[in-house]
């Protein structure tokens, strides 16, 4: 068998592992769930495996294993650089998406953001007739034409953004949680760059597909670990994580910090879902996790905020200052109060709240009781006031 040849199988195996694999996550993904955010991870896989069909096709053409003509290669590296493009685009919009960007949130600037989708297209066509990008020689032999590494620059630039993003805002969050999704988020292209630095410089070396199905694998284990540990409503992390961030604080010795745990159930929630249905009530949950979030990072302490269950949340606070804690229920307070008169909601949203100081000795479900006896008897004194 000669060197051409096993080359050629080796690439073809490492290939169609890179396609199966990507393949075994878009079966589990697609119909998982039907955010838009998921709904833009799938079609970046369906690029992705366009991306490994049309690489694997132009190498056994080359190699002789396929038909061989000048337009059967141009039309497979036209699909190769085309589906990088999108693929980029819609990783582009899922990230943007998982940083909660503004950006995406309207059609219109999705639709804008696809310019350079369009721009790859228009070139591609124009390169059939001029091979400004690339072209097949008088002898049958592929070269790339002199704006070659356009297609890079157009198509990596997507991620390149989101990515940067993703790793600045790293910075700007205490959210364990939410960290460890930046900073996936912030590396996924570290290793694919790298692979496709090393193919781009030594085309005869197929790393770029293996590496980046891979990276594919990590992000959608890590989709699979974030839908496990946050509330889908409000996007606060669930009660099972609860232990997680309790047991830090145990482990953590050296930490001086005193910690805090906050309850806090809304008042007449049960009404809400009663007179204005469960739509409206689900939107006030909303404005709550809103007002925990805006509430919580006006005193830049260290805190986690947590969906307990239904309208009930918890508040992991860390610090020394006691006097604290009266001032994050005011600013909560005041920011759920803005909220609801902002959202224009026909009822009052306010939330009892009931607090207690943990110790290193205390387990997290004694904690959690004695909060909760504070928390009740907030309620009973509403109850009374109200008779």
């Amino acid at each position: 068998m000669s060197m051409s040849t096993t080359y050629a199988i080796m690439y073809l195996e490492l290939n169609l592992a890179a396609v199966i694999l990507v393949g075994i996550v878009y079966h589990k993904s697609n119909g998982v769930s039907k955010m838009v955010a998921q709904r833009n991870f799938v079609m970046a896989i369906i690029a992705e495996i366009v991306f490994f069909l049309s690489d694997t096709a132009f190498v056994l053409s080359m190699r002789g294993f396929f038909p061989y003509s000048r337009l059967i290669i141009m039309l497979e590296k036209s699909a190769y650089f085309f589906s990088t493009t999108i693929m980029c685009y819609f990783w582009f919009v899922y990230f943007e998406h998982l940083q909660e960007s503004p950006f995406v949130q309207k059609r219109k600037n999705v639709y804008i953001s696809s310019a350079l989708v369009w721009l790859m297209g228009i070139l591609l066509i124009v390169n059939a007739f001029t091979g400004i990008l690339f072209y097949v020689d008088g002898t049958g032999a592929y070269v790339r034409g002199p704006l070659f590494i356009c297609q890079y620059y157009i198509s990596y630039s997507y991620v390149l953004y989101t990515c940067m993003r993703a790793f600045i805002g790293l910075f700007k969050t205490k959210n364990p949680v939410r960290r460890k999704t930046l900073m996936m988020l912030a590396l996924f292209p570290v290793a694919p760059a790298v692979a496709g630095i090393i193919q781009f410089i030594y085309p005869s070396i197929p790393l770029a597909c293996v590496t980046l199905s891979l990276a594919t694998l990590v992000l959608y284990l890590n989709w699979i670990d974030a839908m496990i540990s946050m509330d889908p409503l409000t996007k606060l992390t669930n009660r099972k994580t609860l232990s997680f961030f309790h047991e830090q604080w145990l482990q953590n010795e050296n930490d001086p910090t005193d910690l805090y745990l906050m309850i806090l159930d809304a008042n007449k929630f049960k009404s809400i879902n009663d007179t204005y249905g469960h739509l409206e009530g689900d939107a006030a949950l909303i404005r709550i996790a809103e007002a925990l979030r805006i509430g919580c990072t006006a005193y830049k302490k260290r805190t986690n905020i947590v969906r307990f269950g239904g309208d009930e949340f918890v508040v992991l606070v860390w610090t020394n200052d006691g006097g604290v804690i009266d001032m994050l229920k005011d600013s909560i307070n005041a920011q759920l109060a803005r909220l609801n008169a902002e959202a224009k909601a026909p009822y009052e949203l306010t939330l009892s709240m009931g607090v207690a100081k943990g110790t290193k000795e205390m387990p997290l479900k004694d904690l959690i009781e004695q909060a909760d006896e504070e928390l009740y008897k907030e309620k009973e004194k509403l109850k009374a006031a109200a008779s």
